[in-house]
């Protein structure tokens, strides 16, 4: 059956259905004739099962491991009951604080920041988990730098084997414009992504500001 039929069927869009099969989890067959994909029913109660456990907020990467067999649906379940509980509790911590500050009519203008500031430090340092900006910050520092140098890895090695292949044979390369042209389109490209990055640092340094602009 065709993508359409598929997403229909399971109430997934094509775009999460081919962001599945780009992760591994679904291996759907190829016409010899045409390449288009064709999904078969396996592949819809695969997809199904995906849907099913990634309802229940299970990662990516562990619906990976139990279809692999490296992770059982037992273990995984428990192993997730286990990150639900602890922030169950964590939700209820900071609901008891908002209640008690709720039932004492504090107003915003009377409100003694430091007071809870400490008593939420003292709530951190027994493992509840209030919302940390800089935190957030550094983490989403941690994951735009990492994306980038990948990409820049991936430009520097596709530079690296045009070089190599001119090295190798010189007579079989192509003229030479056309040669520094293919040099310079990842070059360019590397330019590019260091701009992005540089962009996305000060669009993070700008903190909460440039995210309410969002809104």
């Amino acid at each position: 059956m065709k993508i359409n039929e598929v997403e229909k069927r399971v109430q997934i869009t094509k775009k999460n259905i081919r962001f599945y099969e780009q992760e591994g989890l679904l291996h759907p067959e190829r016409n010899k004739e045409n390449g288009y994909r064709e999904y078969s029913e396996e592949d819809v109660d695969v997809l199904l099962k995906i849907k099913f456990l990634r309802k229940l907020s299970l990662p990516i990467e562990e619906i990976r491991m139990i279809q692999s067999k490296k992770l059982s649906l037992h273990d995984a379940l428990r192993r997730h009951l286990i990150t639900l509980e602890h922030e169950e509790r964590n939700l209820q911590e900071i609901c008891e604080l908002c209640r008690i500050i709720s039932k004492e009519e504090i107003f915003y203008e009377t409100l003694d920041a430091s007071f809870y500031l400490e008593r939420i430090g003292k709530m951190e340092e027994k493992g509840v988990r209030f919302m940390d900006v800089n935190e957030l910050d550094k983490r989403k520092k941690r994951n735009s730098i990492g994306a980038g140098l990948f990409f820049i890895a991936l430009m520097v090695l596709l530079e690296a084997m045009f070089v190599w292949g001119f090295a190798a044979d010189p007579m079989e390369a192509p003229p030479i414009p056309i040669m520094i042209v293919l040099w310079l389109i990842p070059l360019a490209v590397i330019g590019g992504i260091i701009v992005v990055m540089k962009e996305r640092m000060k669009e993070i340094e700008g903190g909460e500001e440039n995210e309410a602009a969002k809104y």
